[in-house]
């Protein structure tokens, strides 16, 4: 009797629980497809131009297919085959054969053919990008490719995406804007902006930053920041200007901002003026939220605020971000779980500060607690990220590339130092040299000495007629110098070398290399001969003195990362002629030092061989001309500053022509000669989509540089006495 109540008693219970469980899941259902109706009503209503305007905020989650779950834990070592890369880091782009990619996709595509990296040849490519483009995988938006998945997974080496590199800046659509592409991307790596650490592959994907179509496809403007103002803050402390989502995904933390907005120095507009149907959806705070946000210009708050707030919207990412870096505006972060763009290699605890959403109301105590010296370096180094790596697509580009090569090639790793200080690691290469020392622009900074010898590289395109000629006296004036350490001159004559005794017997070595007589630009070539890192470049027809040379020199050593000599040029914009000119007039201001009369590093050598745009050369070659214009665009490129004109001498060449050298300077003083001068200016500025030349006025002479002034004076006392006669 009592076994036969235990069965009654598990049936009933057993009845009870599916009664539970089935009536449960019905009362669960039905919110849910309650919600989905009401979904469905508001996406009816959204206004397709306002989702696609909404594009600086903020992804939700990541809702991968199954296929692609087993990729979600891919590393270098687990979903890349390294064997591809044996010949080197090549990057191969397909053929245009689906569909003509947008503007902005068109763009990176440009940026990685005008890489060092890319190549026309598949079969030696370690890393593939597809050509269809995958920046919009939002389904709303007019630029969105539909059925990609079979083109992709059909590409001759796609191989489930391994070796691939895919481009992603918006994923996801209305309501939930979540990090699914719409296609399997298997085992490529992804370059996504707005990228959440929850899906975030460590040493895999690459977080990228949000820019515009209309960011620059290379150069691009430089960071707003023109020096270090005083005072350190500015006149609001803190600042945001933008859209308030009244529902919907991101809308939390904006539509609390105005907790914190004081309208003193703690200015936080938002608006919910944006899309057709705003008003359908207005609450009680629009009206006055609307009109706060129309009493102030946004490009004012940015410039005049010290810290910027950047809070997530849709997705995670924001434009505001590089906004405020760009503005030297210390972007104050509000996005938790976003990965921050480049953050393998940029430490961005040097230059942003970071709140979190939870704690929104701690923010305003957070910016107040940082000193002005903080607040200083913070601010430095905004300017220093914007302009080495955000400031065009070219450069957004070339730094995701290295560093998946750092990936690659473990070996040729820059350090941090080099990511975090400038110029940057897009201007520090390894293959030149794995020492920070060997670097100009690093010798100072850790302490160590630069050449206390130089190496003098002359240009000779005229061949001397007798031992009295201006080359002659030039070789034999260097080679006094205590600091000489060689001389190598370039023979780029069309006729045999003087014989060993017509050359003047001096204290240094001296070695004569022939060159190949259409390529001017090989003045600029890495030479193993060369053998010192300070290198005097100079025409054959210079007049320097001694004294002249040892004194540029101790300046070189001081300045060891610019150009340091004595001929000055200048450019100018012409308005009338909507170009830029080139002028040689004796003025108070110059851009430009030539490398007829001048020191630099010879890791400049290294640059202008490897990493500048090819066609530059080919112009310089073809034209005979403007190699020296084209060291100084390399050079103020690098640095961001001008070069250094020393000592008062007006000309360094002789006005009294030999016959050796007449032929040579009545080219350089032709009307043609000046005008290919000026093309060149145009040519070197469109090709890298800026002008970098910077403008001085400052000179170092003898007389005032250094103390005591009077021992200068006497130690290079002949140059006050050479002749300064005025060029014709």
């Amino acid at each position: 009797m009592q076994a036969r109540k235990r069965y009654i008693l598990v049936l009933f219970t057993g009845l009870l629980l599916l009664l539970l469980y089935y009536g449960g899941l019905h009362m669960l259902h039905g919110p849910q497809r309650e919600q989905a109706t009401l979904a469905a009503r508001l996406r009816s209503i959204e206004d397709q131009s306002e989702t696609n305007y909404e594009r600086d905020g903020q992804t939700s989650s990541l809702h991968v297919s199954s296929a692609q779950d087993k990729d979600q834990k891919c590393r270098m070592e687990t979903c890349f085959d390294f064997s591809k890369c044996k010949e080197g880091f090549k990057v191969y782009i397909y053929p245009v054969s689906y569909q003509k990619p947008s503007q902005l996709y068109s763009d990176i595509l440009t940026s990685i053919r005008a890489s060092r990296y890319f190549t026309t040849n598949a079969d030696e490519a370690c890393l593939f990008v597809t050509s269809i483009d995958t920046l919009d995988r939002d389904k709303l938006s007019s630029t969105y490719v539909k059925n990609i998945e079979s083109s992709i997974s059909k590409l001759s080496h796609w191989n489930n995406g391994k070796n691939h590199l895919i481009f992603n800046l918006y994923s996801g659509t209305w309501p939930d804007y979540s990090e699914d592409l719409g296609f399997n991307i298997g085992e490529a790596i992804l370059a996504k902006a707005s990228f959440s650490e929850q899906y975030f592959r460590p040493n895999f994907d690459i977080s990228l930053p949000l820019f515009a179509k209309t960011h620059p496809q290379k150069g691009g403007n430089s960071g707003d920041l023109q020096g270090n103002n005083f005072p350190v803050q500015r006149k609001y402390l803190l600042a945001f200007k933008g859209k308030r989502y009244l529902f919907g995904i991101g809308s939390d933390t904006r539509n609390a901002l105005y907790h914190l907005h004081n309208g003193v120095d703690i200015i936080l507009l938002t608006t919910c003026k944006h899309g057709k149907n705003w008003q359908k959806h207005k609450d009680v705070r629009c009206d006055h939220d609307n009109a706060e946000f129309d009493k102030f210009d946004y490009q004012v708050l940015l410039h005049n605020s010290t810290f910027c707030l950047v809070p997530r919207g849709r997705r995670l990412g924001s434009f505001r971000f590089l906004e405020s870096l760009q503005a030297a505006c210390i972007p104050m972060l509000l996005s938790n779980g976003w990965e921050l763009p480049f953050s393998e290699v940029i430490d961005w605890s040097k230059a942003v500060v970071f709140g979190d959403e939870r704690l929104l109301l701690q923010v305003p105590s957070i910016v107040r607690s940082i000193t002005a010296e903080q607040i200083l370096l913070l601010r430095q180094q905004t300017q220093f990220l914007w302009n080495s790596y955000f400031s065009s697509t070219e450069k957004i580009v070339h730094t995701t590339l290295e560093i998946i090569k750092e990936r690659v090639e473990k070996h040729l790793a820059r350090q941090d130092y080099i990511w975090n200080h400038h110029p940057g690691a897009l201007s520090i290469f390894s293959e030149y040299s794995s020492s920070l020392q060997s670097f100009p622009f690093y010798t100072l900074a850790i302490g160590a000495q630069p050449s206390n010898k130089f190496s003098a590289l002359v240009l000779v395109q005229t061949p001397p007629i007798s031992i009295s000629a201006p080359l002659m006296k030039l070789l034999v004036n260097v080679g006094k110098s205590a600091y000489a350490h060689q001389i190598v001159v370039l023979w780029q004559v069309d006729r045999p070398l003087p014989p060993k005794s017509r050359w003047p017997k001096l204290q240094v070595p001296l070695i004569v290399i022939e060159t190949d007589l259409k390529s001017l630009s090989s003045r600029f070539s890495p030479n193993s001969v060369i053998e010192m890192d300070a290198i005097l470049s100079l025409d054959e027809d210079a007049q320097l003195t001694t004294d002249e040379v040892d004194f540029a020199f101790s300046v070189w050593q001081t300045f060891p990362s610019r150009l340091v000599g004595y001929p000055a040029r200048n450019h100018y914009w012409d308005q009338a002629k909507g170009h830029w000119g080139y002028s040689s007039k004796w003025t108070n201001e110059y851009s430009m030092v030539l490398s007829g009369a001048a020191f630099y590093h010879r890791y400049y050598h290294y640059l202008f061989t490897h990493v500048l745009p090819s066609p530059l050369r080919v112009h310089v070659d073809r034209t005979n001309n403007c190699d020296d214009i084209l060291m100084n665009f390399l050079v103020a490129s690098v640095t961001k500053l001008p070069p250094i004109k020393v000592t008062q001498r007006k000309q360094y060449r002789d006005t009294m022509l030999t016959p050796s050298t007449s032929a040579l300077a009545a080219r350089w003083l032709s009307a043609e000669h000046f005008q290919q001068r000026q093309e060149c200016l145009n040519l070197f500025s469109s090709v890298m989509g800026t002008m970098p030349l910077v403008r001085s006025q400052m000179r170092l002479d003898p007389v005032l540089y250094k103390d005591p002034v009077s021992n200068m004076r006497k130690r290079y006392r002949k140059i006050e006495v050479v002749d300064p006669k005025p060029r014709t």
